[in-house]
């Protein structure tokens, strides 16, 4: 309901999105125990869409946002979340308990005498303190007594129990909005089905199907950790966009994984396909029979078990190992923290896994030298360590001493990697300033690839039984779900 007022839309559109895509990702999904639904990430960018052009533009953008992510799927575009470092997902996971920690907060707040909100105080505020430390002390208790009664559930049906039973006067769910509705009805879109409508939506809809993706293809991460399960991102991407094309459909806001959900159900006991389907159809029945029920539960109740969530959400061990891990590692992981409470949480993972990248590149520039030393018959040998690739090739330059070595040098490749176009222009470019002075110069140990892609410098090339066996440009391998390269 919440992230449906972000967007400007009607709660039950957010509602709708919660049960259609909650129920088809439960069914197909790459991860059993995963919770989606509409999410903040997707609502900040809808509601620039909405604003605009109104609601039936948005489900358009759904429908395409799903088209695209399960065009994802196909294309294994999945795959590339093994890039992610392991910083940048503990940056992520921190600003994430960080994000649903201050989205709490909003609920001390009532409104003003000008309808502004401002916080609570006096006894309503150490009401409704009592009833979330209530809520979080039994959500804490629950497992040591029994864990055939989920602590969250517990929490909230006892705190919701008093509160209805002593009437205390305190925020209810009701107070945000009207929960009460249909079955969701099928519904095309009422918008102009020409080249302008695309150029509208079209840039809305990569964004959030980019975003959507991230955040659930980083919770199946996540999860995949609790319950040592593996694998299923292409079918993730599948399942989560063919449940976005049905929810534009049927007049819902699209959505992805919900994580702080996620953990609750998965920490909960939540490892099967059903915990995900029975969460969809749950929320269905709120939604037809149960919404006055539902409206009765105190906001404090809810806050407690979110303010538990974030307690297990937050990586407490990542500030006592920042001092022990590489500067580099420390500053990516508060970098990313800051950038998703700041921004939102696909940017800052971009964000990190470019800074990640740079400093890796970097960190292999600097790697790069050689050992050198001369044969019997005089000519010298540089042995190159490192790789060789676009951020090292001015390091490798400055090795060779091509004024004062002998006429015949020798460069042996075997302790080093030739990476890209730039460590070919490398060779390539050395070669020629020892051919301008009347040396010779001899390669050795380079594949077989770097035998067909350098030109002037492929005849000075010195085949050998053990020269290694790698790719310039690396595949990935559908087969065998692998990256193919060298030895």
């Amino acid at each position: 309901m919440a992230f449906s007022f972000v967007a400007g839309v009607h709660p039950l559109v957010g509602l709708y999105a919660a049960f259609i895509v909650g129920l088809i990702t439960a069914v197909f999904g790459g991860r059993p125990g995963m919770i989606f639904g509409a999410t903040g990430a997707l609502a900040v960018v809808m509601v620039a869409l909405v604003a605009r052009h109104g609601v039936e533009y948005l489900f358009a953008t759904v429908v395409l946002m799903g088209i695209l992510q399960v065009l994802a799927g196909i294309f294994r575009l999945g795959k590339f979340i093994r890039l992610v470092p392991h910083p940048v997902m503990l940056g992520f996971v921190n600003g994430l308990a960080i994000i649903i920690f201050l989205a709490q907060l909003t609920q001390f707040q009532v409104p003003g005498p000008d309808q502004a909100r401002v916080w609570m105080s006096g006894l309503p505020l150490l009401t409704m303190l009592g009833l979330v430390a209530l809520t979080m002390a039994i959500v804490w208790i629950m497992p040591k007594i029994t864990s055939a009664i989920p602590a969250p559930l517990a929490g909230i049906a006892v705190v919701a129990g008093l509160v209805i039973y002593f009437g205390i006067d305190v925020p209810r769910v009701g107070d945000l909005a009207s929960i009460k509705g249909g079955l969701p009805a099928f519904h095309i879109p009422s918008i102009p089905v020409n080249l302008e409508t695309l150029e509208i939506i079209f840039p809305f809809a990569v964004i959030l199907a980019a975003i959507g993706l991230i955040e659930s293809l980083l919770t199946l991460n996540l999860v995949g950790e609790i319950t040592g399960r593996d694998g299923g991102a292409s079918q993730e991407c599948i399942a989560q966009g063919v449940a976005n094309t049905v929810t534009g459909f049927f007049g819902g806001m699209g959505g992805c994984a919900m994580i702080g959900q996620s953990m609750i159900n998965v920490k909960s006991g939540g490892r099967t396909r059903l915990s995900g389907i029975s969460a969809a159809l749950f929320l269905l029945a709120f939604i037809l029979v149960a919404s006055s029920l539902i409206e009765q539960i105190p906001l404090a109740a809810l806050v407690g078990v979110m303010f538990m969530v974030v307690i297990g959400t937050f990586a407490w061990q990542s500030l006592t190992i920042l001092r022990r891990i590489p500067l580099t590692d420390a500053l990516v992981m508060v970098l990313v923290t800051i950038v998703t409470v700041m921004s939102d949480l696909a940017i800052a993972v971009v964000v990190g896994v470019i800074v990640s990248a740079l400093a890796y590149a970097w960190n292999n520039a600097t790697r790069i030298h050689a050992k050198t030393h001369k044969t019997p018959e005089g000519a010298r040998v540089y042995q190159i360590e490192g790789p060789l690739f676009f951020g090292s090739v001015n390091g490798f330059a400055a090795i060779f001493n091509i004024k004062k070595d002998p006429d015949v040098v020798i460069v042996d490749f075997m302790n080093s990697r030739v990476v890209d176009q730039s460590a070919l222009q490398a060779i390539e470019d050395l070669a020629s300033k020892y051919e301008e002075r009347g040396k010779t110069l001899q390669l050795r140990h380079l594949s077989h690839d770097c035998h067909k892609l350098l030109n002037r410098a492929g005849q000075l090339i010195i085949d050998s039984d053990d020269d290694p066996s790698y790719g310039i440009a690396v595949d990935y391998s559908v087969k065998t779900g692998s990256f193919g390269g060298g030895h």
